[in-house]
C-alpha cells in the first residue's frame, strides 16, 4: 500500500548536460499533475505524462525539471537594427520633451523587446531517451518513500481497528440489557402509581416489545463486524485507497444509527468513541493511494 504523499529525485549530469527530475505529490481523489518545466521540453509533457502514470495511479503531482546544457555549440543571435534604432529615437523624443538627460545605453537597448531575438534551436529529441529514464529514476525513489509512509499509515490504521473492534464487542454486551433493564425500569413505574392495583402482564410485555424492536442494533453490529473483516483484507492489496474510502463512509453509517437507535448512556458513549476512531481511520485513508 502506498501513501499519496512523498518526495523523488533524479539527476543526470554526464557530458555537459545537466538535468534534475522533482517529483513531489500529495492527496487528491484523481490523477492531477502541474508540470514545470523548461519552455524547450514542453514538446515532451505527453511522455512525462505517461511515464508518471506508470509509477503513481492518482494524487496531486507537482513536477520540476531544471535543464542546463554546457556543450560547445553554435549560436544564432538576430540583431533587429530597426526596432533599435526606433528605441533610440523614442528615448531622444522623450528627454527633449521633458527636459531630462538621456540615460539610454547600448546595454539598455538590447533589453528592449524584440532587439535581439536568439534563434538557436534546442533539439529536445535528443534528451527524450535521457528525460524517460530520468523520470523513472525519480518515480523510483518516490515509490521508495510512498511505500515507507503507507506502511506507517496500514500499521495506525490496523491498530486503530482493533480499537473498533473492541468497542462494538462492548456495544454488542451492553446492547441485550438495555431492554431488560427498560423492562424493570417500567414495571417499578407502574407498580408505584398504581400500588396495589393489577395491571395488565401482557400490555407490559407488548410494550417492551416494541421498544426492544426500535433499539435493536443487531443488524448494524454485524454489519461492522463485517465492515472489519474487509477492512483487514482490503488493507493487503495495493491500490485500494477509494475502496477503503468508500468502506470508512459504511462504519460511519452503521455507527450513526446506533447512536440514533441508542437510548442508553453507555452505549451512546460506546458509540461516540467508535466514531472518533472511525474518523481518524478515515483521514489516514485519504492519504493512500
Amino acid at each position: 500500500m502506498l501513501s499519496m504523499t512523498g518526495y523523488g529525485r533524479a539527476e543526470y549530469n554526464q557530458d555537459g548536460i545537466n538535468l534534475v527530475v522533482e517529483i513531489k505529490t500529495v492527496n487528491n481523489r484523481n490523477f492531477d499533475l502541474n508540470c514545470k518545466i523548461p519552455r524547450a521540453f514542453i514538446a515532451l509533457e505527453d511522455l512525462i505524462r505517461k511515464t508518471l502514470q506508470k509509477y503513481i495511479r492518482r494524487g496531486r503531482i507537482d513536477f520540476f525539471v531544471t535543464f542546463s546544457d554546457k556543450r560547445e555549440k553554435s549560436v544564432d543571435i538576430e540583431v533587429n537594427l530597426e526596432k533599435a534604432e526606433s528605441y533610440y529615437k523614442a528615448s531622444k523624443l522623450i528627454a527633449e520633451k521633458l527636459g531630462l538627460d538621456n540615460d539610454v545605453t547600448v546595454s539598455s537597448i538590447m533589453r528592449s523587446p524584440d532587439v535581439i531575438t536568439d534563434n538557436s534551436l534546442v533539439d529536445v529529441t535528443e534528451f527524450e531517451s535521457i528525460l524517460s529514464q530520468t523520470v523513472v529514476d525519480a518515480c523510483v525513489k518516490l515509490n521508495e518513500m510512498r511505500k515507507i509512509e503507507g506502511a506507517k499509515l496500514v500499521q495506525d490504521m490496523c491498530t486503530r481497528m482493533e480499537t473498533i473492534l473492541v468497542l462494538k464487542d462492548k456495544i454488542q454486551e451492553r446492547a441485550p440489557k438495555v431492554a431488560q433493564e427498560h423492562k424493570e425500569r417500567l414495571k417499578a413505574r407502574i407498580e408505584e402509581a398504581l400500588a396495589d392495583v393489577k395491571f395488565d402482564e401482557t400490555r407490559l410485555l407488548n410494550e417492551v416489545a416494541f421498544y426492544t424492536d426500535k433499539v435493536n442494533i443487531d443488524e448494524e453490529l454485524t454489519r461492522l463486524s463485517s465492515h472489519i473483516a474487509q477492512f483487514l483484507e482490503i488493507v493487503k492489496t495495493e491500490c485500494a485507497g477509494k475502496k477503503l474510502d468508500f468502506l470508512m463512509q459504511e462504519f460511519n453509517r452503521e455507527t450513526n444509527t446506533i447512536c440514533s437507535k441508542s437510548n442508553d448512556i453507555e452505549v451512546t458513549g460506546y458509540a461516540l468513541s467508535l466514531k472518533n476512531e472511525i474518523e481518524k481511520v478515515r483521514e489516514q485513508v485519504q492519504n493512500l493511494e
